[in-house]
Parts: C-alpha cells; structure tokens; sequence
C-alpha cells in the first residue's frame, strides 16, 4: 500500500491538544469515514481507505493512549500460518501476509502441529523437530509420534501491526484521535468524549463532540456488537469470549517451532513461551471471568482453561511442571476479551451492514491469519462507493 494523499492528518494524544471537528459540508458530515478502534482491524482498514481513497476525510477514535493499547490484538498468538485453513481460504491468508509483511514486522518460524495418529502428510515427530531438541523435550513423542509442519509460518506482534498501520495512515492524511471514547448514534453520528484523569487517577470525560459521517465503521473487537445493541438499537448475534495467555517459563530461542496440540497453540515469546489455549464457547451475557482451583488451591486460570491443561499434562509434560505460571488470582495472568462472530469460525473475521451508515468489523479466532485481508477488503468495498 502506498499513500498517495497530498498531506498528513494529525493525531491528538490528550486534551492538551485542542480538538476542533472540521466544519461540516452542505450534507452536514464533518467526516467521510469514522472507524471506531485502532486495534489492528481499524487500524488496517484506516490505511487501506487512505490508500484506495486519498480525497475523503478519515478519522480513527481510539480509546487507549496509543492505537491498540490492550485488548485482544496484544494477547492474540500473532500466528500466521494456513496449517488449520482450508484451501479455499489460502488465497484471502496470503493477501493477509502481504499486509501483515508491510506493517507487522514478522519473523519466519516453523510451525508444528502435534498428532497421535498419523494424518495426509505427516511425519515422525522426532524427524520434524530433529534440529529443535529443546522443543522435543516439552512432549512425549511416544504419545505424539506423528506431526505436520509449514515451514512458511510465521509470528509477529499484532500491537505492533495496528501501530504502524495507524502511523501509515496518519501519514496518508487520517486524523486519529486517541485517548477518546467513540459511541455510535443512528444516522451516521458518533459521541466522541475525550478523556483525562483526575488527581485521583479517575478517568473522567474532558469534552464531547458529536461528528457526523457518510459511513462509521465500528471495529472495537469484543465491545464492537455491545456498542452496536446498546447505542444503535441493532441487534446481533455475535458474541465473546475471555481468553487468557499463561506464561510458560521454559527457554526458547529465536528458532523455536511453534507447537499446536489439540487447539493449545505455544508461541517462543521472550525467552520463553505463551500458551494459547482454544476457546470453547461464548461466555453469556454479564459473565464475570474468575480463577480456578487446583487441588484446592486458587489459581489465576479460569477453570475452563485449567481443565485443558490438566487434560494434556500426559502428552505435554512440562505443563505439569512448576514452569507453568498459574498465579493465584485473575490478575496475574493475562487475558483479554476476543470477538466471537456468529457461525462457521473459518468465515470469520467479517463485516456486515447494520444500518445504510453504520458497518461492524470483528476479528475473531483467525484474526492472525486473514484479519488484515477481511479488514482491506472492506476498505475496497467502501472506497467504491
């Protein structure tokens, strides 16, 4: 992507720097596209409507101080390979790499999906990771002996990916208003109230805008469907999941495989490793996430997670060892709230249409993989109009 408009947009970090909405046009919009959320789906369909369409008015509302300052894209894998894909969904994944080879500074890395019974186009464990013998030690190979590889995998850090996306497009002439809490309104409209804190570290709204669009593309990943109920009246079937990263204290280097075993995804990761755990189902409406129990004892696991674990000790030992951080409440271990869309996980992430002005973009469990590529062709979609 290059950009091609005739100035840079602006970006204000905090109510120090007065924002004024620009005036609006005869039709009464101030801006010709607002997107709701920088993480790294905003992010990237903010570039990509800079790109495909220099001449329009684009702004970027960000709730955090920077674009994606927590969520889901920071504790997401950052995995992209088309291993669990299938291959009719190849096509829309490598689109995704080209973006995510733009933006997120990935790193080539092995990827090694471990099996107990052999499938098209497996190996002996052993031979797939014969020049990884560190990484052969977290397994039993005797209960795993069989395992598939993609050598073109490859990990990056999707904070990272919406923060240069948000600078490209900065630089293609969006605006990007951060540290501003974005509601949508019917007709087009979005309540911006910029926040500060108080002396007593409360956040407290500084002032409201009200700014009017021709399009507003919500993209606040889990909270995107709830803003839509709750403020544009439009009901959706999407729903969300609290999902939690342990930390897994054995070192790995620079050229460690990547490990998939029944929908638990290890990633090197400073030094060590992060596990990614599958997530189940939906939690319902109003569910509060809580640690668990081990053999009496609290941990910072939700009890779900902690019963995957348990259930792979055999196959995957080292999780049965003290390197397994499980913290003792929900705090010490990092989670996050991911996007859950409606349906067939493997056509997701999506957009649909709430209204003729108003647009969701959810991310969801292969945002790693063809989140860039679904957020791009939304752009196209728009720019076309």
């Amino acid at each position: 992507m290059t950009a091609s408009s005739s100035r840079s947009g602006r970006a204000w970090a905090h109510v120090g720097q007065p924002f004024t909405p620009p005036a609006p046009r005869p039709d009464g919009t101030h801006h010709d596209f607002i997107v709701i959320g920088a993480g790294r789906m905003g992010s990237v369909l903010t570039a990509a409507l800079a790109a495909h369409a220099p001449a329009t008015r684009l702004l970027l509302i960000e709730e955090g101080g920077l674009p994606n300052e927590d969520g889901d894209t920071i504790l997401a894998p950052g995995l992209w390979t088309t291993a669990h894909l299938p291959a009719d969904r190849h096509a829309a994944a490598q689109a995704s790499r080209a973006l995510i080879e733009t933006f997120g500074a990935p790193t080539p890395r092995l990827h090694v999906s471990l099996h107990a019974h052999a499938t098209p186009g497996s190996v002996p464990t052993r031979d797939a990771l014969r020049d990884h013998p560190d990484t052969l030690a977290l397994l039993d190979p005797a209960r795993l002996p069989h395992a598939t590889t993609d050598p073109h995998a490859l990990t990056y850090r999707p904070g990272t990916l919406a923060l240069n996306a948000a600078q490209a497009a900065v630089r293609a002439g969006a605006d990007l208003l951060l540290n501003t809490r974005a509601v949508p309104q019917p007709g087009g409209a979005v309540r911006a109230e910029r926040l500060t804190v108080t002396n007593t570290h409360q956040v407290v709204t500084h002032e409201t805008h009200l700014l009017r669009a021709r399009h507003v593309i919500v993209a606040g990943g889990a909270a995107g469907p709830a803003l839509a109920e709750q403020h544009l009246g439009v009901h959706t079937r999407h729903g969300r999941a609290y999902r939690q990263s342990p930390h897994l204290n054995v070192p790995s280097g620079p050229d460690s495989p990547t490990l998939h075993h029944a929908g638990l995804t290890l990633v090197p990761r400073h030094g060590a490793y992060t596990l990614h755990p599958r997530v189940h189902h939906r939690d319902p409406h109003g569910y509060r996430p809580t640690g668990g129990h081990l053999t009496g004892v609290p941990t910072g696991l939700r009890r779900e997670t902690l019963e995957d674990l348990v259930a792979l000790m055999e196959d995957l030992p080292v999780l049965a060892t003290s390197q397994l951080h499980l913290g003792r409440s929900l705090a010490d271990i990092p989670g996050a709230w991911t996007a859950l869309p409606y349906g067939d996980p493997l056509h997701a992430p999506l957009f649909e249409a709430l209204d003729p002005h108003v647009t969701l973009l959810l991310g969801g469990p292969h945002a790693d993989t063809l989140g860039p590529q679904v957020a791009q062709a939304l752009a196209q979609q728009l720019a076309g109009r």
